[in-house]
């Protein structure tokens, strides 16, 4: 069996930023993309295999290569899923937010735990001993952060959705599979539609949409950091403890 991400193209004649965002969702099918279930390296001089996720001296470790990626990409998932799940789960986030807002901020709840699922079914599937290499289910703990404030909720989403596209970007260049690639590709483009919501919610009718922090204005291009720049920063929200020694 195979494994397909598919979004519905965003009807063009419609001209809000919410209809901008507005997706269907990503869902897994029977039938598409790939993933493999063997590692990058072929290890017939019993090294270790450090593509492969999993335990290292006592403590989860990402590995390197296409799944070391692929679960960096998981890992920065599941924190997004759950940010998004308490907002959407705050006792007052009938109130303190427009229906426009909630309409924008379920959307990325639905989006962010389906991403989140993904990574896990595919991993689950391509890795081969999935029982000890898949990354378990992270903890987080947002601190003094208060769900039930608009402005510390935007702001807060404006960082992740800021982060994780820089994330993706960043990570572009590690991947060696086509098909990988190609799965990248689709969810920061989405990613990107969420970043720029956030902004518009934030600053209405306003150029931060693709504002020049985040684009560079001599290439036109999104911000692009690598697996060492983004986990740092992921880590103020991250309990479990893991380490990336082999993704730069």
């Amino acid at each position: 069996m195979k494994n397909e991400v598919k979004i519905q193209e965003v009807n063009p004649s419609l001209d809000s930023r919410r209809s901008f965002l507005k997706l269907s969702g990503l869902t897994l099918v029977t039938a598409g993309l790939v993933l493999a279930g063997c590692s990058d390296n072929d290890n017939d001089d019993n090294t270790e295999d450090t593509s492969l996720p999993g335990i290292r001296n006592g403590v989860f470790d990402l590995g390197s290569g296409d799944f070391g990626v692929l679960t960096y990409a998981y890992a920065l998932e599941q924190l997004e899923a759950d940010f998004y799940t308490k907002v959407v789960n705050a006792s007052s986030f009938n109130t303190v937010f427009s229906s426009l807002e909630r309409e924008v901020l379920t959307d990325l709840y639905h989006h962010e735990v389906v991403h989140r699922d993904f990574f896990k079914a595919a991993l689950n599937r391509a890795l081969p001993d999935p029982s000890s290499q898949l990354l378990p289910s992270l903890a987080f703990n947002y601190g003094s952060l208060n769900f039930n404030s608009r402005t510390e909720v935007l702001a807060t989403a404006k960082a992740l959705e800021d982060t994780g596209v820089a994330a993706y970007n960043g990570a572009g260049k590690l991947i060696k599979t086509a098909d990988y690639l190609l799965l990248a590709g689709k969810i920061v483009s989405v990613e990107a539609r969420h970043a720029a919501a956030i902004r518009s919610l934030i600053n209405p009718n306003s150029k931060d949409f693709a504002g020049d922090d985040i684009v560079n204005m001599s290439t036109g291009l999104d911000d692009a950091k690598d697996p060492s720049k983004i986990l740092p920063i992921a880590a103020g929200f991250i309990t479990t403890k893991f380490t990336a020694k082999y993704l730069p």
